[in-house]
């Protein structure tokens, strides 16, 4: 009997445990369980939400196939353009091609006009036809037409010559003095200042003119090539020296006091060049 009470109790102490695990287990179950519940739930309402907004669109769409056609409005004329319809909503659109009429141009059979393009001879005055017609010998007209007369062609200038040729003169001239052949330069360069007066260098010679004739000792005739120079040509580029050289011309023919204005005006007309500080240097020598 002892035995059989001991196996007893060993049992039912080895049955308890199993017994809090069965109840544990069970309630997992039925919380899962529980949750699956309320997501059908959730899931069912969802569902007959959805079947309810069927259910009123179906009779909305049964309610306007119902009721009765609208009238068809007229057509409109192949000339306008097409407009799209405003279609109320369930209302189909038409989606076929409108119909327009075909028109075919022709060209026309007819010839273009014509454009008188004629024009009138009309003979010239006789008064204007004199001035054409060349005089009778021994008259007193000005000659046939293209020859003019003795006094148009005296006024005529002489064509200009080539800038390479009247460069070239001019360096020639140049080379004349610079080799010994100072006579010939100043013969040169005086007759190309007199022939070209609107020539870049005519300035320039006559500075080299008066220059070889001061070399030749004719300080009267290099001071009146340098006071031509002067006197044509003021806003040249050699007018400074061609007055330094004047004065100077000035002091060989014991003209102190004329060369003493001319440095003068140097100093006064051109102050800061170096022909100012030449003439300020040349007039404190000339001091008494």
């Amino acid at each position: 009997m002892r035995p059989f009470l001991f196996r007893l109790f060993a049992a039912v102490a080895l049955s308890a445990p199993t017994a809090c695990a069965t109840t544990a287990a069970s309630q997992t179950e039925v919380g899962r369980l529980e949750a699956e519940v309320r997501t059908l739930r959730a899931s069912q309402a969802s569902l007959l939400e959805r079947l309810e907004r069927l259910e009123n669109r179906d009779a909305v769409a049964r309610a306007r196939s119902a009721a009765p056609a609208p009238a068809a409005k007229p057509a409109a004329p192949a000339s306008a353009k097409p407009e799209a319809a405003s279609a109320e909503p369930g209302e189909a659109l038409s989606l076929a091609p409108a119909e327009l009429t075909v028109v075919r141009l022709k060209p026309k059979k007819e010839p273009a006009p014509r454009i008188n393009t004629a024009v009138a001879v009309v003979e010239p005055d006789a008064d204007q036809m004199e001035m054409f017609i060349s005089p009778v010998e021994g008259s007193s007209g000005t000659g046939s037409v293209g020859s003019p007369s003795a006094s148009t062609a005296a006024r005529m200038e002489p064509p200009e010559k080539d800038p390479d040729i009247l460069d070239a003169e001019y360096e020639r001239a140049v080379a004349m003095l610079r080799t010994g052949n100072v006579e010939g330069g100043v013969e040169q360069l005086t007759r190309f200042a007199a022939e070209n007066p609107r020539h870049p260098r005519a300035d320039n010679a006559l500075y080299f003119s008066g220059l070889g004739q001061m070399g030749l000792q004719d300080p009267t005739g290099a001071a009146k090539t340098f006071e031509r120079l002067i006197k044509t040509y003021p806003a040249g580029d050699a007018v400074q020296d061609g007055m330094l050289r004047l004065a100077e011309c000035r002091v060989r023919l014991n003209q102190a006091v004329d060369a003493r204005a001319l440095y003068t005006r140097v100093v006064t007309q051109f102050p800061g060049t170096a022909a100012a500080t030449q003439a300020e240097q040349r007039l404190a020598a000339l001091s008494p």
